[in-house]
């Protein structure tokens, strides 16, 4: 960007920025000195199974609302209009599933990392697959959070961009090193109150600047900005209601109901029922930060229709745009930019703190302890402390890796989770939905996933071609001239001319469809390569790993032929089998104060209203 249209931070920015970054640190430090001290890998990695459900929600919102949401979702509505917004309607059965699917198994079974379960479902071999794909997915995804703000600010403000880089990844190294999963959690509830602080007085300041909230309406409708609801069924759209609405659950159920840093929250509760509540309380507030960015992104179109920034912003993404149009609406209101600067970093900060936790766990308990079965305890919290240290330095370095690219961190990040998370979903479904799936089955299937999902992913990057057509940045949209012929427009949404054909077309799927293409393929080659082999019998299922949807389903049939198709018990007689703790080394006892009918009551109540939903995923 041209220096001489760069915003200056006053001293007060400057001194709110360091408060959000000493107030983190603090949380960490008080946890490393009180309670337990972090001498327990229970309290380290699952904060000793305590917490209440209003913190574990509000650090599910925290890890999900990264500074890639808060910066890509407002350029994205700027850009393209509010289509993005219907991504909502995913939100309800994307945490609704989760809470009355994946939450009771995984609960009952007191795992510290996520992929003990497939180890206890399917084999050894299956867990370490499932946890280096997690690896692999979090730290990319580490080195995007960590950067994106970083060279947003940097790229408008001047702000020296390694300086904000090893701030914010050493700050969060040390106090996810010093305070563990606690400190992790209540930082991610000061940080979430510190985000919405900050785009609430974008939205204030800007709504003022521009004339009023009448101004504004009037501004984005002449703008076409205000998207109608497109029902295009073509899957290479790149934002309809189908590849938001339905495509959006099996990403939400890729973050909510299999990821560990998500999972371990819900673990981390003082019982189930707090856990299921925790989901549920994350609802409105996922509404919430949504609606705000959203809102964001048209109010900075209202502020700034009809003005060409193009030469000022030549050389930076979309992404710095966003950063530039805060700053300017802000300029002049010391303290304000370095509010919504805390606020992009608090994003940064609970995410990567989220993910140096959660990387340590999955490596620590699936990688080392399987390994050195005789490591005391102590020593193993010690480990699991220099885990996160070492994650949180690899995330610098991937950062660096990540300002070589030049594209939306919002479609980068939401690709990632589909390439990789889609799979693994798919695995975890694979397992707990279907009995007869074996573990050579499962290992097929995570492999062809992941191969035909990256293909598709990598083929869509290098055919960057069928992009599809921008809105017009004017303040009125280019109407045509027959009124006929705009109402169907606007009904129908945005198209390109010329459609590709071919492996093109296929490239060309939404990004939006991923998790839901690369589940899907899992499950089949899993099926498949499952009956070909021999499929799992009765006895050789771990009783509580599987949910009983196919009994659910097939409920019509007589009881003979249930049983030979589900092949095994309802989840709840099952859960006291002594075999649990050779898989994952932590006995069964309902030690967290649960009875048996609390820890059953939620099964029962998922009656063929949610099956029938559930049988789209």
């Amino acid at each position: 960007m041209d220096p001489s249209v760069q915003k200056h931070f006053t001293a007060v920015d400057y001194v709110i920025f360091a408060v959000l970054l000493a107030a983190s640190m603090g949380i960490g430090l008080y946890h490393a000195l009180s309670g337990g001290r972090q001498r327990t890998t229970q309290e380290f990695l699952m904060a000793d199974r305590s917490m209440s459900c209003l913190p574990v929600s509000l650090s599910l919102i925290a890890s999900f609302q990264s500074a890639v949401a808060i910066i890509g979702v407002p350029a994205e509505i700027y850009t393209n209009g509010t289509q993005y917004w219907f991504i909502g309607c995913a939100y309800f059965l994307g945490l609704l599933i989760p809470a009355h699917v994946f939450i009771p198994v995984l609960y009952k079974l007191r795992l510290s990392s996520t992929y003990e379960y497939l180890e206890l479902r399917f084999s050894k071999a299956v867990r370490i697959c499932g946890t280096l794909t997690f690896i692999f997915q979090t730290v990319v995804y580490m080195g995007v959070c960590v950067y994106t703000p970083a060279f947003a600010i940097n790229a408008v403000t001047g702000f020296e961009l390694w300086g904000a880089v090893l701030a914010t990844g050493l700050v969060c190294t040390l106090y996810t090193t010093m305070g563990g999963l606690k400190a992790v959690i209540w930082t991610d509830v000061f940080q979430t109150v510190v985000m919405f602080a900050g785009q609430l007085a974008v939205i204030v300041v800007g709504v003022h600047q521009t004339g009023g909230v009448s101004e504004v309406w009037r501004k984005v409708w002449e703008g076409n900005r205000i998207s109608a609801l497109n029902l295009n069924p073509d899957p290479t759209e790149k934002h309809t209601f189908w590849t938001l609405g339905v495509g959006g659950v099996f990403l939400m159920l890729s973050l909510y109901g299999v990821n560990q840093a998500q999972v371990q929250r819900y673990l981390s509760a003082r019982t189930e029922k707090e856990a299921v509540r925790s989901c549920y309380m994350v609802f409105p507030s996922l509404q919430l930060s949504l609606a705000l960015s959203c809102v964001m992104g048209l109010v900075m179109f209202a502020r700034y229709c009809g003005e060409d920034h193009s030469d000022m912003l030549a050389n930076s993404s979309n992404d710095a745009m966003v950063i530039y149009f805060v700053m300017d609406m802000l300029e002049g209101l010391p303290g304000l930019p370095g509010l919504f600067v805390a606020c992009l970093f608090s994003a940064a900060l609970s995410t990567i703190s989220s993910a140096f936790n959660s990387l340590a766990a999955v490596t620590m308990e699936d990688l080392v302890k399987p390994y050195f079965p005789a490591m005391t305890e102590a020593r193993a919290t010690l480990v699991s402390k220099a885990l996160a240290m070492s994650y949180g330095l690899l995330c610098l370095a991937m950062a660096y890796l990540t300002h070589l690219m030049d594209v939306s961190v919002l479609n980068v990040a939401l690709k990632l989770f589909g390439m990789v998370g889609g799979p693994v979903l798919g695995l975890f479904c694979l397992g707990m939905f279907f009995p007869w799936a074996n573990s050579t089955g499962a290992m097929a299937g995570l492999g062809g996933g992941l191969a035909l999902s990256f293909w598709v992913g990598i083929g869509s990057i290098i055919n960057l071609s069928s992009s599809p057509r921008l809105l017009s940045a004017g303040c009125r949209a280019a109407l045509p001239s027959d009124n006929g012929t705009a109402a169907i427009h606007t009904a129908l949404g945005n198209f390109t001319l010329s459609k590709p054909s071919g492996l093109n077309r296929f490239y060309s799927l939404s990004y939006m469809w991923y998790s839901a293409f690369s589940c899907f393929t899992v499950i089949l080659i899993g099926l498949i390569i499952s009956f070909l082999t021999g499929p799992m019998k009765e006895e050789d299922v771990t009783p509580g790993t599987i949910y009983p949807l196919l009994g659910n389903l097939l409920c019509f049939l007589p009881e003979h032929l249930q049983k030979k198709l589900c092949c095994v018990s309802p989840q709840g007689q099952t859960l006291s089998a002594p075999q649990h703790k050779e898989g994952n080394g932590l006995a069964l006892p309902q030690e967290d104060g649960t009875s048996q009918e609390e820890t059953d009551r939620f099964l029962p109540e998922v009656q063929a209203a949610l099956v029938e939903h559930e049988t789209t995923v």
